[in-house]
């Protein structure tokens, strides 16, 4: 049997369909022993340095709304969440009802204080991260 080069590989990938794909890498997981988990970096706690941590801290670009409390108006706080996210009305009722939960994740520093004001304007507690 001749050996297959990446190229090759990667053109008869191109050319399955999901399911194939999929059945194609239980199978492989099967027969070699292992998982095709995707990898994960992970960081080594101090590996950077007191300092290289503080500096990734100032250099956030993205944050999370964290909604850790409705308060009295309760109904106030769903349609702000219903606005922010354009969840459903269970959705957004689901969501403060089971604070603390992620309001909008990943999003701009100046989006994130938009939107955590407009949740405190309506009563509830919030947190960035």
């Amino acid at each position: 049997m001749a050996k297959l080069s990446q190229e090759d590989l990667l053109a008869q990938f191109e050319e399955m369909t999901l399911i194939e794909l999929s059945e194609f890498v239980k199978a492989f997981e099967e027969k070699f022993d292992v998982t095709a988990a995707a990898a994960v970096a992970v960081a080594a706690p101090g590996a950077a340095g007191g300092a290289g941590a503080a500096e990734a801290a100032e250099e956030q670009d993205e944050f999370d709304v964290i909604l850790t409390g409705a308060g009295e108006k309760k109904i106030q706080v769903i349609k702000v969440v219903r606005e922010l996210t354009s969840l459903g009305l269970k959705e957004a009722k689901d969501l403060v009802d089971g604070t603390p939960k992620p309001v909008l994740e990943k999003v701009a520093k100046e989006a994130a204080e938009k939107a955590a004001e407009s949740l405190k304007a309506a009563g509830a507690s919030v947190e960035v991260k």
